[in-house]
């Protein structure tokens, strides 16, 4: 079980997750691509290495545009609508590639690449790179500050996504956030733990009421 609620197990590859996933939703009765889709996050910050500008993995090293087009391959054999920091937060060249080639087929997301900051979003948008920013409160310290890293994103055209963080409470602040700036997106774990379910039953209830 993973710091976040979800399940961690031994894979040999991306592939073989979706496939899984696939099987899943098919046993529990729904439909792959009409009731449910995939997201990821890839995280490859921590793969990244400054000295040769490559992504090392456990089986290999990887380039940026062997990522994207790693990218592009579960796009087109599965419906994964968005992927999360898919490249290092300062490999704006690679972004700027990746977005050029998968920007209209699935949203590519900033966490680690705009930190939720209002300067490094301006610069994402003048270089166009991305299409969603990841939006953490605590992140960036006040809820103005965040709030205009969310006005800056929508009025750009970017999706909000408003998002936990590792360590979360059973406060559902951001359930109502997220619906108070429309953001059509919320990150907030698998539904396993208090501290998860809790904003999943907050908006529940918030849908009572609209």
């Amino acid at each position: 079980m993973g710091d976040e609620g979800g399940f961690a197990p031994d894979f040999a590859d991306a592939k073989e997750v979706f496939a899984y996933l696939s099987r899943a939703v098919e046993k529990a009765g729904y439909q792959v691509g009409a009731d449910v889709a995939f997201a990821m996050d890839a995280a490859t910050s921590e793969l990244y290495h400054e000295e040769d500008g490559m992504y090392h993995f456990q089986d290999g090293i990887r380039s940026a545009e062997e990522l994207i087009s790693l990218y592009e391959d579960l796009i087109q054999n599965y419906p994964l609508i968005s992927i999360e920091d898919g490249l290092d937060e300062d490999d704006w060249e690679g972004w700027q590639k990746m977005t050029t080639r998968l920007g209209k087929d699935a949203m590519l997301v900033g966490d680690d690449l705009f930190v939720t900051n209002v300067k490094r979003i301006h610069c994402g948008i003048d270089l166009a790179v991305a299409n969603a920013v990841l939006i953490k409160v605590n992140q960036i310290g006040t809820l103005t500050e965040a709030m205009d890293a969310i006005e800056l994103a929508q009025k750009s055209g970017y999706k909000a996504i408003i998002s936990h963080r590792s360590g979360e409470t059973e406060d559902t602040f951001i359930a109502d956030l997220a619906v108070a700036v429309n953001a059509g997106w919320i990150k907030t774990g698998a539904p396993c733990r208090g501290e998860r379910t809790a904003k999943y039953n907050q908006l529940l209830r918030i849908g009572e009421n609209l």
